[in-house]
């Protein structure tokens, strides 16, 4: 061990002979008073301070980058705070619509969520999270603030499945609120709907707002349907070609009221016997 320890300060004399003279020299430094070893001792003294404030204005890279990570996790936090708040105002907006219709209206609703949407075929349905037991019924009529947008097809006990306009199978009496011209809502696998069932020399203008009629046995009248953008007389034809662009917007539909009205069973025994 003493053996090692002696070739290795033999190894290193050089740097052993020069630290300790460098201790000396700056012990004499310091023990000295004499006038100019206090003078290189005072510009010493400021030449280090002026090179650490000048280093001082470099910034910490390791500090930096913790920094920056700090910083950009709190971004994060604080864009998923934003978004859920504008989705709860929002949401707010929507229910307030809704609560509106509901205190408007002359017949009762069941709110229901739309949790299931299948909008890529003829027959485009949506799944809501109520059912029989919130009193809801086949052929009941779906609207939203904004209008009607279907009527319900099948049910169980808490689910409900609703035909949205843009399908194959529905139909709707409706009418221009205007001139009061009736028609036959029904959609072609369009982007629109369609009125039928309209005659040429009827009063129908671009901009017309469509409604239900009371000639339904299943939808409440004066229910939006929507607006007509086109309408042109269909060459051989007696009748216009009206396209008309729904109230709803279906990609973005959410929640919807079911209006419960149950249709006049009479009525409707009465007008099938007549077309049997």
């Amino acid at each position: 061990m003493i053996r090692r320890l002696y070739e290795f300060l033999f190894l290193f004399k050089e740097y052993l002979v020069a630290g300790v003279l460098l201790a000396v020299s700056v012990a004499l430094l310091a023990l000295n008073d004499d006038t100019q070893i206090r003078t290189i001792r005072t510009v010493t003294v400021v030449a280090v301070g002026a090179l650490q404030d000048a280093l001082g204005i470099i910034p910490n890279y390791f500090d930096l980058r913790h920094e920056n990570r700090v910083l950009r996790e709190l971004n994060v936090t604080l864009a998923d705070e934003v978004n859920r708040l504008r989705e709860a105002r929002l949401e707010n907006l929507r229910l307030r619509q809704l609560l509106g219709l509901k205190e408007r209206g002359q017949f009762g609703f069941v709110a229901a969520n739309v949790i299931g949407k299948n909008l890529q075929l003829l027959r485009n349905t949506v799944t809501l999270d109520a059912g029989e037991r919130s009193g809801v019924k086949m052929d009941m009529p779906i609207v939203t603030e904004n209008g009607l947008a279907g009527k319900i097809v099948a049910t169980s006990t808490g689910y409900a499945v609703a035909q949205i306009l843009f399908n194959k199978e529905i139909r709707v009496s409706a009418k221009i609120e205007r001139s009061r011209v009736d028609g036959i809502i029904r959609w072609d696998g369009g982007s629109m709907l369609a009125l039928q069932d309209v005659a040429k020399t009827l009063d129908v203008q671009t901009g017309d707002v469509i409604i239900t009629s009371e000639y339904s046995s299943f939808f409440p009248p004066g229910i939006r349907i929507g607006v007509v953008t086109a309408a042109r007389g269909a060459e051989g034809s007696l009748f216009q070609s009206i396209e008309v662009k729904p109230a709803v917007d279906f990609s973005r539909l959410e929640e919807v009221f079911v209006i419960t009205t149950v249709p006049d069973s009479e009525r409707i025994a009465l007008e099938h016997r007549v077309r049997e």
